[in-house]
């Protein structure tokens, strides 16, 4: 099983796209809109460096950058390049960034002349995070273009795919379909939704729940190579269930407490207040044991710190 601790969002994203099934899987159903056009055994893995100097009145600064998942293929016997950029977070620069990447591999197949033309590119930007994208997709989403210029604008645009969006329908490689909907399902706490008795790779569910945040509802229940989904969603919705039940017990003993203690001393500072709102369960239980004892702020303090 992989060291969960050492995983992160992106490295996460990173090592299930770099699977071929899952990657060819992922580029039909975005792309191709569930047609087969790309086969797993066809994807030769792709330089994808790409570097570029920054040149200003302060500083000359060569930097170098590489995209995560870069592959060749073929589409009806034309060489074509493949790749997917994932992005955990909003990224206001991302159209700029994509368009930089993908110039600067143009700009290299002409400088080192190993093809006779130039290999057309497709890249998707992959979104996981949790909050909406709200900023632009192309170009001209940055700025107003004057009416007489917009036909003489070269616009330039992004493949955007939003995890929370994705019509699994499309997916047919059924590993990559469980992992699409096992991230969708967590952001939507709606655990119990994916009912159908299925065996999913340990592996790909721990990445989801990474990718979402959910790690710790997952850590006492992935066990073996593969594990039934079902039973395996019911177990974190039960744990995310109980935490939000422990979530209501302290919340509902801070309210009282702030009750109990406006009617002992009259009223409660705001510094009170707000520690109180970061006290334990266990430090408010004291409290409450104590709460006749309480004649000012300060045995207030002393009991909850």
């Amino acid at each position: 099983m992989i060291p969960i601790n050492k995983v992160t969002s992106d490295s996460a994203c990173r090592t299930f796209l770099s699977n071929d099934v899952s990657f060819a899987s992922f580029i039909n159903a975005v792309v191709f809109e569930g047609e087969q056009l790309i086969r797993p055994e066809n994807l030769v893995r792709y330089e994808n460096d790409t570097a570029f100097i920054i040149n200003d009145s302060k500083r000359i600064e060569d930097k170098k950058r590489r995209r995560d998942i870069v592959v060749k293929s073929d589409i009806n016997g034309i060489y074509c390049i493949l790749g997917v950029e994932h992005q955990s977070s909003v990224d206001q620069a991302m159209v700029v960034r994509c368009a930089i990447y993908e110039m600067l591999e143009y700009l290299k197949q002409l400088e080192n002349k190993e093809y006779k033309r130039l290999v057309p590119q497709i890249m998707v930007a992959f979104y996981t995070g949790p909050k909406k994208w709200n900023v632009p997709v192309k170009l001209s989403d940055y700025f107003e273009i004057p009416e007489e210029l917009k036909k003489y604008f070269n616009d330039w645009k992004i493949i955007l795919v939003d995890v929370k969006e994705m019509d699994t329908s499309k997916i047919k490689d059924e590993q990559t379909r469980y992992f699409i909907e096992a991230i969708q399902a967590m952001y939507k706490g709606d655990y119990i939704k994916l009912h159908q008795k299925r065996k999913m790779n340990t592996n790909n569910l721990i990445y989801a729940a990474i990718i979402t945040g959910s790690l710790d509802m997952i850590k006492d229940i992935v066990e073996g190579d593969e594990m039934d989904m079902c039973e395996g969603m019911e177990r974190m919705a039960e744990g995310f269930r109980k935490e939000g039940e422990a979530r209501g017990e302290l919340k509902e003993k801070q309210n009282m407490l702030n009750e109990l203690l406006k009617v002992k001393l009259g009223s409660l500072s705001s510094n009170l207040e707000k520690q109180l709102s970061n006290t334990s369960i266990e430090k408010l239980n004291v409290l409450t044991r104590h709460i006749f004892n309480v004649n000012n702020e300060e045995d207030v303090l002393k009991l909850i710190n």
